[in-house]
């Protein structure tokens, strides 16, 4: 079986677009240390150095939440009908 792979100049979708989809209806959990939290959250609290944190992030990558605890996060999108995925 031939497949007939066609290269495109620009792609389907641009970045925009891409970033659009799934907003109001999609978000992810993302595990990280408290040293990264300023860099998301930038209004966020100075933490402790070193402490597991999960963020909450819209499909477009923006926070929603940050909390300790991972079932808190689901539980959060869940309560505003958010499909959560994962990412890998």
């Amino acid at each position: 079986m031939n497949f007939d792979i066609k290269h495109y100049d620009t792609p389907a979708l641009d970045v925009a677009e891409l970033a659009a989809l799934g907003l109001g209806q999609m978000a992810y959990v993302k595990p990280m240390e408290s040293d990264e939290v300023a860099r998301l959250f930038p209004q966020a609290p100075k933490l402790e150095p070193g402490m597991r944190l999960f963020a909450l992030l819209s499909a477009s990558g923006e926070p929603i939440l940050l909390t300790d605890n991972h079932d808190a996060a689901l539980a959060n999108a869940w309560a505003h009908d958010l499909t959560t995925v994962s990412l890998h």
